[in-house]
């Protein structure tokens, strides 16, 4: 691509950029674990041009990890055409924005305190974009219902390259990152046991990130790729286990779909999912888990027993529930 092609990301469907204010010096190299610091402002496409966010009204710049499984990576896209100092406008159709409510949730939420930060922002998974369960911010559910274009005017401040950072796991050959791996692992699961679930999905996603990293090297679906693969899915289904402990059923569900779609005989990802199906109230989804799981190990009898005792029970609490609820009315 040219440079005007570059800076004005002509080649991509769904984008329009106007640079509002030039930046200094060349792009900066986004690579894998380059840190971007910029500021945003999210606007409808009304007459008013209505505001959504604004970072600058919270007063800190936006951070994030190229790389590090951003949620909105259509930021990535654009934040790369952008140079230092530069603000620049951006038209992005409903294809780009879908996803916006759910990272803007997780960004108000971190800056009112509620979360801490680069909590949800960086998550692999994309809570089921087809649950309308409140976000807890009207504007963003009517976005969530109904997709709309949006502006995102950004500011580009600062690229720090992994080197400039401390940022270990970047840093490392493909060797010492496996040998990393079962040590992020331990801390991970010690962490688990002390009820300190927000750390340990912390220690597992790091995990998950260097087995990912060396494991685009490998041919898929060959010997070294499995392996890697495997150690990937025990990781993520830890990861899973912390998730439930935080109520984030809908993001389990997503992960463990995941994992069953590439690996239909794991009966671990079958087992969670019902688990998180069963706290949503999907009932019939998280009975369809729970046999499966039976089919594939009859050993986990006991548990899936414990688990369909536990979900009847919810369930006729709930029926007794709604029975009173109506009784009233009627």
């Amino acid at each position: 691509m040219s440079d005007m092609q570059d800076t004005m990301l002509m080649g991509l469907e769904g984008i329009k950029k106007t640079i509002l204010h030039g930046g200094t010096g060349d792009i900066p190299r986004f690579i894998t674990g380059a840190k971007v610091s910029f500021h945003f402002r999210t606007q409808l496409c009304d007459d008013e041009r209505t505001v959504i966010d604004d970072s600058k009204v919270v007063g800190t710049p936006m951070e994030i990890v190229i790389g590090n499984m951003f949620k909105l990576d259509i930021w990535e896209t654009l934040l790369s055409s952008m140079r230092i100092g530069e603000v620049a406008e951006f038209w992005c159709d409903t294809i780009h924005t879908g996803i916006y409510p759910l990272v803007a949730k997780s960004m108000r939420r971190i800056a009112e305190g509620k979360d801490p930060v680069d909590w949800h922002i960086h998550t692999c998974g994309m809570a089921n974009m087809f649950a309308y369960h409140s976000l807890g911010y009207n504007d963003l559910d009517e976005l969530m219902k109904e997709p709309k274009p949006l502006y995102f005017v950004l500011e580009l401040i600062r690229v720090q390259q992994p080197s400039e950072y401390n940022r270990e796991t970047w840093a490392m050959s493909d060797k010492e990152r496996l040998k990393v791996v079962p040590v992020l692992h331990g801390q991970g699961n010690k962490l688990y046991k002390q009820g300190q679930y927000q750390d340990a999905t912390e220690k597992y996603k790091e995990a998950i990130i260097c087995i990912k990293n060396v494991q685009a090297k490998e041919k898929a679906w060959e010997v070294p790729w499995l392996k890697l693969e495997k150690m990937g899915n025990t990781l993520t289904l830890n990861y899973c286990q912390c998730l439930l402990r935080m109520e984030e059923y809908y993001e389990a569900i997503e992960h463990t779909s995941d994992i069953i779609n590439q690996h239909p005989g794991d009966y671990k990802a079958f087992y969670l999912r019902g688990k998180a199906h069963a706290e949503v109230w999907n009932e019939a989804e998280a009975r369809q888990d729970f046999s499966r799981v039976l089919d594939l190990d009859p050993g986990m009898k006991k548990a899936v027993k414990r688990e369909l005792a536990v979900l009847n029970m919810r369930i006729e609490e709930k029926n007794q529930e709604d029975r009173n609820k109506y009784k009233g009315m009627f």
